[in-house]
């Protein structure tokens, strides 16, 4: 059983991301594990999350949708979890795929203005009302509960949400994220350079790419760490980023970033383990027609968003998106191409990329579960 809970938690994690330009909510992990009423089980249990992760799934109709996940350091020691529960969620810290601070005091709330995604929560943030007014909106704050069946689902606490309708970034989370920052302290997961190399561990360590740092803490009017407390420096511009979708067949199966950093690779299985892999999710045909590597996006310094075929078949693009087969633009071996904002590129019938905006739903109405290798001992107690 700890072996199947471990694959879940596993599952969880590649739904975890501190990058502000793919998480789409954010959550308060001690308050998550801690929804016993969801499946009837212990009193704290990490697994929830992925219940709640499932909940957003839905909720937006979209497959491998990221969440952020805040966590006050208490929940490192807190002895309702199992051992094995709290090492994954100091490696989960360690890695950057979660933020663990001293204390949480408004950084959930914080995290959901900067960058203008829900908070996933059942309290009403009456304590932040004041500061953030913004709760009283309908779709800010989503609470799960147990839905039809006893399938978790995210109810707004205010009015009905729209999950088409994103709220947007705040001012300060525009200005703040155009900017890469530094923490004093050079180990910083998130904020730091990674230059302490006299560290017996310095290898394993994980930074956070200028690409997908998480937002600043603001404290006391200035950009700050929120794990060490420090100011942060300003260390320039950050690398500009365009967020698109892979979807197949009518479905967003998986958002991903191109930034003026580097192309990104979008193919059957892209060499080298990097890029976007499509393989999982194409038909048998598709397969044999999409290459490993099939086509590269790449964002120029003007902001201009460009493909270019790498395959062996070729692909095309769909001016403004569209049907029409006679405005397809073929894309033969090397050919490169700007994209407009609404254009689609097309590796093989119904395998298209474009900007994630142009989607306003996922299109599928039971995403797949992170919670597929659950053991219900794991999660319910047992009747006496």
């Amino acid at each position: 059983m700890r072996f199947e809970v471990s694959k879940v938690l596993d599952a969880i994690e590649a739904r975890l991301s501190t990058d502000p330009a793919l998480a789409r909510a954010v959550v308060d992990l001690s308050e998550i594990v801690r929804y016993a009423d969801l499946d009837g089980g212990r009193p704290a249990n990490s697994v929830r999350l992925g219940l709640v992760v499932d909940a957003l799934g839905r909720y937006l109709s979209e497959e491998n949708v990221p969440v952020y996940v805040v966590s006050p350091r208490a929940l490192l020691s807190d002895t309702d979890l199992t051992s094995n529960e709290r090492m994954v969620i100091r490696r989960w810290a360690d890695d950057g795929k979660v933020e663990v601070l001293p204390m949480l005091d408004d950084r959930v709330f914080e995290v959901a203005e900067l960058l203008g995604v829900p908070v996933l929560t059942r309290t009403r943030g009456e304590q932040f009302r004041a500061r953030r007014p913004w709760v009283d909106e309908p779709g800010r704050l989503l609470a799960a509960v147990a839905g039809e069946g006893g399938t978790p689902v995210l109810v707004s606490r205010v009015g009905r949400g729209d999950p088409a309708k994103q709220a947007e970034r705040s001012p300060m989370g525009e200005r703040l994220l155009a900017r890469v920052w530094r923490c004093p302290e050079s180990n910083c997961t998130s904020f730091g350079s990674g230059v302490d190399s006299d560290s017996p561990f310095a290898d394993m360590r994980t930074f956070t790419s200028p690409v997908s740092q998480p937002p600043p803490a603001v404290r006391a009017g200035a950009p700050s760490c929120p794990r060490h407390g420090a100011k942060l420096k300003d260390n320039g511009a950050r690398p500009a980023v365009e967020v698109l979708s892979v979807r197949i067949d009518g479905i967003v199966r998986q958002r991903f970033v191109v930034s003026t950093e580097g192309p990104v690779v979008v193919g059957r299985a892209p060499e080298g383990g990097k890029g976007v892999m499509l393989g999982q999710w194409l038909s048998e045909d598709a397969r044999k027609w999409i290459s490993r590597g099939h086509v590269q996006f790449a964002l120029r310094d003007d902001g201009t968003l460009t493909v270019q075929d790498v395959s062996t078949n070729g692909s095309g693009v769909r001016p403004g998106g569209s049907d029409d087969d006679d405005q397809r633009v073929t894309l033969g071996r090397n050919e490169s191409r700007p994209l407009a904002a609404a254009d689609v590129v097309e590796l093989y019938a119904g395998v298209n990329v474009g900007r994630s905006k142009m989607w306003a739903t996922g299109g599928v109405v039971q995403p797949h579960s992170v919670m597929g290798e659950a053991p219900t001992m794991a999660l319910r107690k047992f009747d006496r």
